[in-house]
């Protein structure tokens, strides 16, 4: 009976990238831990199993110095890189050792093999139940059980973790090597920083020798316990139930502050400890996350940007052209006169343009402009407009002043105090609050958003126009979001006022960076007095998206689509609610479209329901930005799911618990500062 050990390990780590070639004094951690397997007794044959990853051809090149066999397959079927392992290497018996165990005890590993050979058993291990340390993980079973795993088991989980099937299926019979008491709660594996710091400060501790045994280690920890404790915070094989990207943003929030570019996109906002966080690739409306799982995004559709949908074939078709004809130059692009023109001519009451590549840039830009124009400071604003110190300084004065306009409790530290009172919010709909402000301040312009979670109301829009005309201020239309939305150019064309000035982003380019300030020529020409240049504003890329995003939107009409499709959405939102007898509020224009819940628990419902229809293929919450690539059968089945869940939410607001629903934390719906 051939017994061949079958390390597992790979390069690509996604919590600690190329921990097995970190070195541990002088030797790559593989090597300790290769060299420490070498000492079994019952062991005939020892085989590095890893993937075909161009990643891992340093350990295979190390690993094969060292005189040991290395066989490459699948990176996410392990298991089938096992079977085709342990049959070249003629296994009768396998042993599955993990490269994040380099304290693997070989007086352990006989055991188990001694314990194995003498029951009559298909699997062993000491893991079910797990009594011996983190990191000390042995798996016995024998090559006639690993073939029928891999023929029936069919499951992601299973191929990617290679043993579950043989544990629970119930199909194997197995056994168990406890520990005499329980030692589960030391942590000698190797998945964060930490627990390398650790294994480092062991091997050095009993440096020269590498056959200590696990005893050894345990009276270790009696001796210097400090040693132990950085990683006592840290989940036993917490790295078996998290996605890749959970564990990425484990990662990312170590060297990102704040986890990510953008608050929009943190997994707390959505899901806590259960969101995939980042994607591998996206088409239409579904997004493919890091471990090859499909979705389909009934949510924010990457913040707004893709009325299209994701990776349109003709806008990208445009854009590779434009990468290979080169994207930057000493000279200008034409396509931003092109495009210039064509903002335009979409828009005829203005008539000179400024680009730029994101929204807060173009939001800065147009306040530049706009005070140099009217030689004043203050700026009344009603709406979001970005992260530039210009607008947070409206919470310096009152630190809840944006809370209706953008996430609650915000505290602008960073932001010039000397800024107070330059910036000055009023509310939606209410002109009393405006005329307010411009009785006690001497404000030079105006910026609002059109819309916000409702329309103007009759005659809102048209008296701030005849005010910033009687006063000569300049009114500015931020039309980032609501662009492209329900006209061919801003929703301000829809009510029939004009502004002095307005800003276009998101959608512009579908997904590509690129935005504007569009105004009149008195008001741009300002422009040429003051300071606003930068690099990146004069690549190609963005233009040429953009320009071909207006051909595709003008020829399909795009703004009715996805207008018809929201206006849909919301009214099955309120049909779904009335069945339940939920109190629901619907909000926002058709394709920028949300609802909440009349209910304290609306926060808990809301993960509730991002919790169970990403179990069921959907990125989804109580909001959705609509593209043209969301078909009926998408929303269909997004609505069989969404049942559902209403069911249970109509169950909790009859008494049930709705925590005792959820598998993770109450998502969070403002401003909190990461941990």
């Amino acid at each position: 009976m051939k017994v061949v050990a079958i390390v597992q390990a790979r390069m690509g780590s996604t919590r600690l990238p190329n921990k097995v070639m970190m070195p541990i004094g002088n030797i790559p951690m593989i090597g300790v831990l290769l060299k420490r397997l070498s000492f079994s007794k019952q062991i005939d044959e020892i085989v590095l199993a890893t993937s075909h990853d161009k990643k891992n051809d340093v350990m295979v090149s190390y690993v094969q110095s060292l005189g040991f066999g290395c066989m490459r397959g699948s990176e996410s079927d392990v298991l089938g890189r096992f079977l085709d392992t342990a049959a070249t290497y003629s296994a009768d018996i396998i042993v599955r050792i993990t490269g994040d165990c380099p304290l693997v005890d070989a007086a352990l590993v006989d055991e188990a093999i001694r314990l194995f050979k003498n029951s009559d058993v298909e699997y062993l291990s000491n893991v079910a139940p797990p009594m011996y340390p983190d990191g000390l993980d042995i798996e016995v079973f024998s090559y006639s059980a690993l073939i029928t795993a891999a023929e029936k088991s069919s499951s992601l989980l299973d191929r990617e973790h290679v043993t579950p099937y043989l544990r629970t299926s119930g199909v194997f019979k197995t056994g168990s090597m406890p520990a005499e008491q329980d030692y589960s709660s030391f942590r000698w594996t190797v998945d964060e920083l930490v627990d390398f710091n650790l294994i480092e400060a062991i091997v050095t501790h009993f440096h020269p020798s590498l056959d200590f045994s696990w005893i050894d280690v345990l009276n270790l920890s009696k001796q210097k316990p400090h040693l132990f404790k950085s990683n006592n915070h840290l989940l036993r094989n917490e790295g078996a139930t998290m996605s890749s990207g959970q564990k990425l943003w484990t990662r990312a929030k170590k060297v990102i502050p704040g986890g990510t570019m953008l608050l929009s996109k943190r997994p707390d906002m959505f899901l806590p400890e259960g969101w995939p966080c980042y994607y591998s690739k996206s088409k239409g409306c579904e997004v493919w996350d890091l471990d090859k799982n499909k979705f389909t995004d009934m949510s924010i559709m990457g913040i707004g940007t893709n009325i299209l949908g994701y990776c349109h074939p003709e806008i990208d078709e445009a854009v590779i052209k434009t990468v290979g004809a080169g994207n930057m130059s000493t000279l200008n692009c034409p396509e931003e006169v092109e495009l210039s023109e064509r903002l335009v001519a979409i828009h005829p009451w203005a008539d000179m343009v400024r680009l730029a590549r994101s929204g807060g840039e173009a939001n800065a830009i147009a306040i530049r402009i706009a005070r140099a124009f009217t030689g004043k400071d203050k700026v009344a604003v009603c709406g979001y407009h970005g992260w530039h110190d210009w607008y947070l300084s409206a919470n310096l004065s009152d630190k809840e002043g944006l809370d209706g306009h953008l996430l609650p409790g915000l505290d602008p530290l960073g932001v010039p105090r000397n800024l107070q009172n330059s910036v000055l919010p009023f509310n939606y709909n209410d002109i009393d609050s405006l005329e307010l402000l411009l009785k006690t301040h001497d404000i030079g312009v105006i910026k609002m958003e059109v819309t916000r979670n409702m329309g103007p109301s009759e005659g809102f829009l048209e008296t701030i126009r005849q005010i910033c005309n009687e006063k000569g201020i300049v009114l500015i239309f931020d039309e980032c979001t609501s662009g492209f939305r329900e006209t061919f150019g801003g929703i301000h064309k829809k009510y029939d006022v004009e502004p002095d000035m307005a800003m276009f982003g998101k959608a512009l380019g579908n997904g590509y960076a690129i935005t504007a300030v569009i105004g009149k020529r008195n008001v741009m020409d300002a422009a040429q007095n003051t300071f606003i240049s930068s690099t990146f504003w004069t690549e190609r890329i963005g233009p040429t998206a953009a320009l071909k995003t207006l051909e595709v939107m003008e020829r399909e009409k795009s703004w009715e689509s996805i207008t018809a499709i929201g206006s849909d959405i919301i009214s099955r939102w309120k049909l779904l609610a009335e069945r339940k007898d939920l109190a629901i509020n619907c909000s926002g224009i058709p394709a920028l479209a949300s609802f909440s819940f009349e209910s304290p628990n609306a926060l808990a419902y809301k993960t509730l329901i991002t919790q169970e229809l990403l179990a069921n293929g959907f990125l989804a919450g109580t909001s959705i930005y609509v593209s043209t690539a969301h078909t009926e059968e998408k929303i269909s089945e997004y609505f069989f799911h969404l049942d559902k869940v209403f069911d249970l939410i109509r169950d909790c607001e009859s008494g049930r618990d709705v925590l005792s629903l959820l598998n993770g934390p109450v998502c969070n719906s403002g401003f909190k500062r990461l941990n």
